[in-house]
């Protein structure tokens, strides 16, 4: 069995970071290991509190980790500070780990901003030259690259810029526009759309955790980086479309609509 490390953090009520990473890495038929971040306080109406983990305890984690089970593929998602990205950044090149798949978690489905000023431009300078795909969203994509995006022609534009910066692939995903629900994957080898149908479902929470933690799963089985982000599409749109209602917010994918499915365990 393939193994998926995510390092973000935890969401108690259990549909964005940690909980829903480990639910996504086992629905795609992979083994999940985690370092925890941050906790928050936070349900689907709104982030109540964060309390960040000591970076050097971050670092603890990783080597409990990394020690006894090196990961086929890494998830990077909530850092909001600039001493735990540098200290993540730093060990995860020092033990050359690979497939590493940074979700560029800036703020929550509720609003609430989850990365404090300082830590963007730590967060492009140490994180993403370790990653070989990061994967914003619109309103991160317009931050990271600093040019408003209001149709698909600037996202394409948005992603050429932030890969120039970094020198690695981008999944801009575009849920944020109103006329499209496609992402745009830019490599070096080009860039190619992945559509699909707007689905009417507000319960969208967790939805940027589970895509990229669906990616590095599929990274981890040996696909390559255009497959992995069309299956993980694939199983998020599922995990929307089954119509999951719980919370009296944006309530939660269910990341085990189909298990197994056509996953390969």
């Amino acid at each position: 069995m393939k193994t998926v490390l995510t390092i973000a953090g935890s969401d108690s009520i259990g549909g964005a970071g940690i909980q829903a990473d480990i639910k996504t890495i086992s629905a795609c038929g992979c083994y999940a290991m985690s370092v925890i971040t941050s906790v928050t306080a936070q349900n689907t109406m709104e982030v109540k509190g964060i309390h960040d983990i000591p970076p050097e305890f971050v670092v603890s984690q990783l080597e409990a980790v990394f020690d006894d089970i090196f990961p086929d593929a890494v998830k990077i998602g909530m850092l909001s500070n600039a001493e735990i990205i540098c200290a993540i950044a730093d060990f995860l090149k020092s033990k050359n780990a690979r497939n590493i798949v940074a979700d560029t978690v800036m703020v929550s489905t509720s609003g609430c901003r989850l990365l404090q000023e300082d830590a963007v431009s730590a967060l492009v300078q140490k994180i993403f030259p370790v990653a070989c795909v990061i994967t914003p969203n619109v309103p991160e994509a317009e931050i990271l690259s600093g040019i408003s995006i209001k149709k698909p022609d600037d996202m394409l534009a948005a992603a050429k810029i932030i890969s120039d910066k970094f020198n690695g692939s981008v999944l801009v995903k575009g849920g944020h526009l109103e006329d499209t629900a496609a992402d745009l994957l830019y490599t070096d080898k080009g860039y190619e759309w992945f559509e699909s149908r707007r689905i009417d479902n507000p319960n969208t929470h967790g939805t940027g955790c589970t895509l990229s933690s669906a990616i590095a799963a599929n990274l981890a089985k040996g696909k390559g980086i255009k497959d992995s982000v069309s299956e993980a599409k694939d199983y998020v749109t599922g995990a929307i479309a089954d119509g999951l209602n719980l919370g009296r917010g944006r309530g939660p994918l269910n990341h085990m609509y189909n298990p197994g499915g056509k996953n390969e365990l």
